[in-house]
């Protein structure tokens, strides 16, 4: 096994939980984060790594694609991200679909992007439930960082496509929203049933049939994992808030490109958004507001937000360019760090291990050659639990780590 204690030393330290640290040292031993700042002990015996004029960060995190469900250069065979015969699969996972020999994992790495939260498509009023995974890993299992992290949902254009060409319910957006909430009653309904066989003592307890598709719900209605809205338009947005405030759910809003304009609403309710994919044509009604300006105005209007490659629209290496190009528009840079790094870790719920450089949080680090909202910084090394996965060389030829 490799060894998973390690100093990293004399690069410019930037831990998104506090201060950058010229000249930093960050300490890992058995693969997590114990000591950070600049004048830390480094023990006899620990490894050094020298990234001297280098920038160190956490690993960005995607906190909307599809790698592994969306496979590059395989076509239809590598493509499952929906699986659109029922408008309401909730029961449906996409941990069951994710090839992790899928390319764009490592080109996720290329990008310093080691973690992603991966969805299932748009296709469906509900979709199914995403999870939050690593990007390196021989198999699915052991890439879980959180495991349903979130329900799938969209509002809009997809969904009514979708149907209307199969003409059925959905063909409208008033029948996309009737379909949500007849679902969610549906839940309600079984979680009723459950608790009130619970009430009972237990001898006179009857067993409730087991439905995969309303426990998954059940999950979303118990505030265990948050409501992941697909949308898009102002109109959109609104129907999403309103069905939250009637289920009384935690809500996601995902791609979000006009929320700009009900940034107040948004942040008085707390709602994170999740914005992008920005390097897009406008290729539908939905898009007409894109703009790499929304993102500075969320943030400025107090908004929470991640940025999106919604991979394989944008190619998730470009998750650090879209955030550049942003700032270039208007977004503060530090709050351009924090959404790729910390808010996608507390969207998906996996911040108590990653999205900051802080001890006890695990050592998933990546060395910049220089700032990583310079476009032309590239990524020198990737380490996961502090073994390095990742390697730059001379010439332009990265090297991965075996296994």
């Amino acid at each position: 096994m490799a060894d998973r204690s390690v100093a990293i030393v004399g690069g410019r330290v930037v831990p998104i939980a506090g201060e950058p640290v010229d000249g930093g040292t960050v300490l890992v031993e058995d693969g997590r984060i114990v000591a950070v700042g600049g004048d830390v002990a480094v023990p006899a015996g620990v490894r050094v790594i020298d990234v001297a004029g280098s920038w160190v960060l956490p690993g960005f995190i995607e906190a909307h694609g599809h790698l592994g469900v969306h496979e590059e250069g395989e076509g239809w065979a590598g493509s499952d991200t929906n699986e659109m015969t029922d408008p309401v699969t909730a029961q449906v996972r996409a941990l069951d679909a994710i090839n992790p020999a899928d390319l764009g994992f490592r080109d996720a790495i290329t990008g310093g992007v080691l973690a992603v939260n991966v969805n299932p498509g748009s296709g469906n009023p509900i979709g199914g439930q995403t999870v939050a995974l690593r990007c390196w890993g021989r198999t699915v299992d052991e890439m879980v960082l959180r495991e349903p992290s979130g329900m799938k949902s969209a509002l809009g254009e997809n969904p009514k496509r979708v149907y209307g060409e199969q003409k059925k319910t959905p063909s409208t957006r008033l029948g996309t929203a009737a379909v949500i909430r007849g679902a969610l009653v549906d839940a309600a309904n079984y979680l009723q049933r459950l608790e009130a066989e619970q009430r009972k003592p237990e001898g006179e307890r009857k067993p409730v049939d087991r439905d995969l598709k309303l426990e998954a719900l059940g999950k979303v209605l118990r505030r265990e994992i948050p409501w992941r809205q697909h949308c898009h338009r102002a109109d959109d947005i609104a129907t999403a808030i309103r069905l939250a405030d009637e289920f009384g759910y935690d809500l996601v809003i995902d791609h979000g490109t006009e929320a700009h304009l009900l940034a107040d609403i948004i942040a008085a309710k707390g709602i994170p958004v999740i914005i992008g994919p920005l390097f897009t044509s406008r290729s539908k009604v939905e898009l007409r507001n894109r703009s790499l300006a929304n993102p500075g105005r969320l943030a400025r209007a107090g908004v929470t937000i991640a940025i999106t490659t919604d991979h394989p629209v944008v190619p998730v290496n470009f998750l650090a360019y879209q955030a550049a190009l942003s700032v270039k528009e208007g977004l503060d840079r530090e709050i351009a760090l924090q959404a790729l790094t910390i808010n996608p870790a507390r969207i998906a719920g996996i911040d108590d291990r990653l999205g900051s450089i802080e001890a006890g949080k695990d050592a998933d680090l990546v060395i910049w050659s220089g700032d990583p909202l310079n476009v032309l910084s590239r990524v020198e090394r990737a380490l996961i639990g502090g073994v390095e996965i990742y390697a730059y060389e001379e010439g332009g030829q990265g090297v991965f780590a075996s296994g």
